[in-house]
């Protein structure tokens, strides 16, 4: 009987006991590593979002969701466009110097074509959802009413370009996400806007 040690055997037993401990390591490690992705749904939830506007009346609105957001897609008509220009000295932000929204977008008419309002519908007061009330003298709104947003939490007003009135709580004209036209059919929210 030999008292030596077999290095080989050795050898072999610390190379096996180690290639195992690593594949219990890498199995453990596996489903921890899948938790730290977001889900599909959450994927989803931030992907750009495609609308299909040729078949928009005018003063017609499309309401969608982007990362868990209300989007509101409003075609203007030409009186609506005119009006924006009239209400200037009513604005608290008439040039959107204060807000939220791509460069592309810092226009009168806070879009990239004037018909074509993409908006995050939400008051920048407290995030209450305001109304859509289109219509100029809207009974509700009064005679002088142009046409536009009412939140009825604390009362801010704003035109249909999103821009907050002033004397109401809220500070700053509503948001405008990222969005693209991919032709004249097809917007893309979520997206920007190359500018040349």
């Amino acid at each position: 009987m030999s008292n030596g040690v077999d290095n080989n055997r050795r050898h072999f037993l610390t190379v096996a006991t180690s290639v195992v401990g690593g594949i219990g390591v890498a199995a453990m490690a596996a489903p921890f590593l899948a938790s730290l992705r977001p889900s599909a749904r959450a994927r989803l939830a931030g992907a750009p979002v495609e609308v299909d506007v040729s078949k928009m009346d005018e003063g017609e609105r499309i309401t969608l969701s982007w990362r868990g957001r209300p989007i509101h897609v409003v075609r203007r008509g030409e009186d609506a466009i005119e009006r924006l220009g009239e209400i200037r000295d009513r604005l608290r932000d008439p040039d959107s110097d204060s807000s939220d929204q791509p460069e592309y977008a810092k226009n009168e008419y806070r879009s990239l074509k004037p018909e074509y309002l993409v908006m995050v519908a939400v008051c920048t007061h407290l995030g209450c959802s305001p109304s859509f009330h289109p219509d100029p003298a809207d009974p509700a709104m009064g005679s002088d009413w142009p046409g536009g947003y009412f939140c009825a939490c604390h009362g801010s007003r704003f035109d249909l370009a999103g821009r907050v009135y002033r004397g109401v709580p809220a500070p700053t004209n509503m948001d405008i996400p990222p969005h693209r036209f991919v032709d004249d059919n097809t917007l893309i929210v979520g997206e920007d806007a190359e500018v040349a």
